[in-house]
């Protein structure tokens, strides 16, 4: 969360997303409801571009991706994508899947909680798109399908091989990658795919009462698990554990550890400073 930024400024206007930002808390929503929120080579920019921007400033705390309108992202594009890349020489498709890669890992690595609001489909990026996020909130309407391999492409797509078999394991993720059957709701909460189940129409209303609550929260200590939690994932028990003592190290020495403290003592709720 470093307070070190360049001469280029912020970014008022997202052309192919909508951006609000509320003590803390950004909601970034698709915004293409008439194509369920398909995406473009735009929406991907943007998207690469606007989580860089947020994780340069210590405003943002959570954030929140939600889909406006019957669902949540029905993947890119089939005629602005798929149509498009068609004509694109190698080099072209490999900035282009390079640039979606991107994008996963500024949701992975950007240094705030990430929520996914997912209502109706989640397919092909869209699922990708929520399956990067910290945490998946679902109503009974959801549904997700990794269509990649549907469209003749592989099913490891967009980081989804190393991602989706540490969610909900190797065979279901075999599964789920090789043959494109979507998965509703109630499936994927029994597979670990969704960190909670709302109630109907209610993934956006519980998605934000769980970034606010991670917003009022001890930010730094959260953005250094988040960052653990992605880099040990490859790393030996040693090495991981090593990882782990340095950040307690550097975290005991922070001003929210003090406050814990403090505030134990005074018996009040804790103030905490997000240092």
């Amino acid at each position: 969360m470093s307070p070190f930024t360049s001469s280029a400024p912020r970014t008022e206007e997202w052309r192919h997303i909508r951006l609000t930002l509320d003590d803390g808390v950004a909601t970034v929503t698709l915004a293409r409801p008439e194509k369920l929120n398909a995406l473009t080579f735009g929406a991907y920019a943007d998207l690469r571009d606007l989580l860089a921007e947020l994780s340069r400033e210590r405003a943002v705390r959570a954030l929140v991706l939600a889909g406006e309108g019957r669902g949540f992202c029905s993947g890119g594009d089939v005629d602005e994508i798929i149509g498009a890349t068609l004509s694109l020489d190698t080099a072209e498709l490999l900035d282009f899947n390079r640039m979606t890669g991107q994008v996963v890992r500024a949701l992975r690595e950007c240094p705030f909680p990430v929520i996914a609001a997912v209502h109706g489909v989640a397919a092909g990026a869209g699922a990708v798109l929520a399956l990067a996020a910290d945490f998946r909130v679902a109503d009974p309407s959801a549904r997700f399908a990794f269509l990649f391999t549907r469209v003749g492409l592989s099913g490891g797509d967009m980081g989804a091989a190393y991602l989706l078999p540490r969610v909900v394991g190797l065979g279901h993720a075999t599964r789920l990658l090789m043959l494109g059957d979507p998965v509703r709701a109630p499936e994927a909460e029994r597979i670990g795919l969704i960190s909670e189940l709302a109630d109907e129409g209610e993934a956006d209303v519980r998605a934000a009462q769980l970034a606010r609550r991670l917003a009022e929260g001890p930010a730094l200590a959260y953005a250094q698990t988040k960052a653990l939690l992605t880099a040990e994932l490859d790393m030996p028990l040693s090495a991981a554990v090593e990882m782990d003592a340095a950040t307690q190290a550097l975290l005991m020495n922070g001003d929210d550890y003090a406050e814990f403290h403090a505030a134990f003592t005074e018996k009040r709720p804790p103030k905490w400073q997000g240092r």
